[in-house]
This record gives structure tokens, C-alpha cells and sequence, in this order.
């Protein structure tokens, strides 16, 4: 077990809010969630940036790269719209796509909208990082990032990042038994 410290980094991906026109709500979201749900300690990393690819995926690789961030979560520019271009950064910084994480985080979402289907969330790794793209309504933000937590501990011990314990009344996670 690695002791050293969970970095994770949060980035919401908005033109209106990296202008300062709304308050980073997604960003609070996140926030909340990884308080309630981890029991160890843990540092934020934390940016808004608008919907420009290249300026996504810079903070995308300092943060992994430069800030040693265990888990980058994105929030926002997951839909089909001409500015929505999360997915494509996240490909672009990866050197390994885990379709399965988008896959249920749609699944989860039809049950409450159809548009659901729209959405292009996806996740990845860079080096010892873990990226993940979440749609930008906190509601969502949190119905969809329930789903998948559960294997996202797992996943960060077999890219070699930090160990990632939580509070097993908010959250349960799933390790294989060693043997």
C-alpha cells in the first residue's frame, strides 16, 4: 500500500463560468462528494477552463505530470454540441481509454433522461493518473459518478497511485481478496 497522499484534480469545463458568469457549482459538487466519500486525506487540484481543447488538455497533463494527481475529474463539455470537446482531450492526453466507465454512466443516466444517450462522457489513464469525464449539472455529477466509483480506488492501485480508502457507510468500493 503506496502511504502517500491522494492529489486529486478538478476541472470544470465551461466558457461561462471561466469568465466568471456563473458560480462553479459542478466544482462544488465534486468537492462534496470525495469529502463525504473518502476516509483518508486528500489535496484538490483545481482549475475551470473554457471549452478550448488545447487549454483542456495542458491542465489535463500538468495536473497528472507536474501536480501528481491520482484522479482528474472533469465536469461539463460532454455533449454533441460544436464546443463540447472533453472526450476529445482526454483521447488526446491517454494512453489508455476505459470505455466502461462512460458505458455506465450513460446506462445510469437513461433512467432518468433520454437525452442520456447524447452524452459522451468517457475515462482514461496517463501514467499513474486516472481521468475521468463527468456531464456538468451536479445532479448528474453525482448520479453518474456514484455509479462508477466503485471500481475507481481499484483502478488507481493498478496504475500505481496513491491508495484510496472511504467511508464504507457513504461509499463501498471493490478490491479482488488478495490471496
Amino acid at each position: 500500500m503506496s502511504e502517500k497522499e491522494i492529489r486529486i484534480g478538478i476541472i470544470n469545463v465551461s466558457d461561462r463560468a471561466s469568465r466568471g458568469e456563473y458560480e462553479d457549482l459542478p466544482g462544488k459538487e465534486v468537492r462534496r462528494l470525495m469529502n463525504l466519500w473518502l476516509s483518508t486525506s486528500w489535496e484538490e487540484e483545481y482549475a475551470v477552463v473554457p471549452d478550448e481543447q488545447d487549454l483542456l488538455e495542458k491542465e489535463m497533463i500538468n495536473m497528472a505530470d507536474n501536480k501528481g494527481c491520482d484522479l482528474i475529474v472533469t465536469t461539463g463539455g460532454t455533449g454533441p454540441a460544436v464546443r463540447d470537446v472533453t472526450p476529445e482531450a482526454t483521447e488526446a492526453v491517454c494512453e489508455k481509454m476505459l470505455p466502461g466507465f462512460g458505458e455506465l454512466m450513460r446506462q445510469m443516466s437513461l433512467k432518468y433522461v433520454p437525452t442520456a444517450i447524447l452524452s459522451r462522457q468517457t475515462a482514461g489513464t496517463r501514467g499513474s493518473t486516472l481521468i475521468i469525464n463527468l456531464p456538468g449539472k451536479p445532479k448528474s455529477i453525482k448520479e453518474c459518478l456514484e455509479v462508477v466509483f466503485p471500481a475507481i480506488p481499484y483502478c488507481i492501485d493498478l496504475i500505481g497511485g496513491a491508495y484510496i480508502q472511504t467511508n464504507e457507510e457513504e461509499m463501498k468500493v471493490f478490491r479482488p481478496k488478495q490471496k
